[in-house]
């Protein structure tokens, strides 16, 4: 088997125990057993010089909400400055640019991501010195940034060669081509007045790799037509 690269992803969060499940069950159970990537889940406030472990404070120019301060973060990503490694620094953000498949890929083949929470009414702005880009998974908010960050781990993890049981899982996946997946079957092939399209059934790998296509292509215009601009 083909050596890879233990990938290494650290999260830097306010509320590290909302990772504990999510890296302790399925793919990314396996993929760390596997020794294919490991984890680190840091707690911003274990940089707090506070005595209550404080990381935020009010807005300069007055407004609602709590700012993270810059000191802590600081710390926290210079802490990780004597690795010899090079790596990633990602803030997830509503503000930053919009998470997508080519991205994950893209994520896929680095070393080293280091995935920065945020939380209340987002950081002081000069943490920017320190990060290399900001995702968003959407256009909508959330309370903090710990969803965003396993959503990214997950579909960066998945696409690590070694990761999926079969390699082909993560070829033929919805946006990969600029198209939604087509749609699948499995037993029974009929089922109360339903059945599998006998397409399926044929055994011409040809024929149905080419219904598959077609089924991807108007499954997309259907449900997101804005897709197939970039479709030729």
């Amino acid at each position: 088997m083909l050596h890879v690269e233990t990938m290494r992803i650290d999260i830097i969060t306010l509320f590290p125990r909302m990772f504990e499940g999510f890296l302790g069950e399925s793919i990314l159970k396996r993929a760390q057993q596997k020794k294919l990537v490991t984890f680190s889940v840091i707690n911003l406030r274990d940089f707090s010089t506070d005595k209550h472990r404080k990381v935020d404070d009010r807005p300069f120019g007055g407004g609602p909400g709590m700012v993270i301060g810059v000191e802590p973060v600081c710390r926290a990503l210079e802490s990780m400055s004597r690795k010899k490694e090079k790596k990633r620094i990602i803030l997830l953000t509503p503000q930053g640019k919009k998470f997508d498949q080519p991205a994950a890929r893209r994520l896929a083949r680095q070393r080293h991501l280091v995935l920065l929470c945020g939380h209340y009414e987002g950081f002081d702005e000069r943490i920017k010195k320190w990060v290399d880009e900001e995702i968003s998974i959407g256009d909508f908010v959330l309370t903090g940034g710990e969803l965003p960050a396993m959503a990214v781990a997950d579909a960066v993890v998945r696409l690590i060669p070694g990761v999926l049981g079969d390699e082909n899982s993560a070829v033929a996946e919805s946006f990969d081509n600029g198209l939604l997946e087509y749609p699948q079957y499995t037993r029974p092939a009929g089922f109360r007045g339903m059945n599998v399209p006998k397409i399926l059934l044929s055994g011409n790998h040809k024929a149905v790799e080419e219904w598959r296509k077609q089924q991807a292509l108007a499954r997309t215009k259907k449900r997101r037509p804005d897709l197939l601009k970039g479709v030729s």
